[in-house]
């Protein structure tokens, strides 16, 4: 799946991803491949992935949104 980490600055992150973990405002969550459609408000905390190619990265945030469809992630931040 395709993952974005984007703020208002600059590109955080964009590739693809087999896992990413979020700070979901009610919880920390996981999305896989094929995951459901949704839109979610998130908390101050990491954002992990896990890469096509199997290497780990994160990006603290303070905070935004994320929006999951169609195999594709994007994460807006602040």
């Amino acid at each position: 799946m395709t993952l974005e980490i984007i703020s208002a600055q600059e590109v955080l992150f964009r590739g693809e991803a087999d896992m990413v973990t979020l700070p979901g405002a009610m919880g920390s969550f996981t999305v896989l491949k094929n995951h459901a459609s949704l839109i979610s408000v998130l908390n101050e905390g990491k954002v992990k992935y896990i890469t096509s190619d199997g290497n780990a990265g994160e990006a603290q945030i303070s905070g935004g949104l994320a929006d999951v469809h169609n195999n594709v992630v994007s994460v807006c931040v602040y």
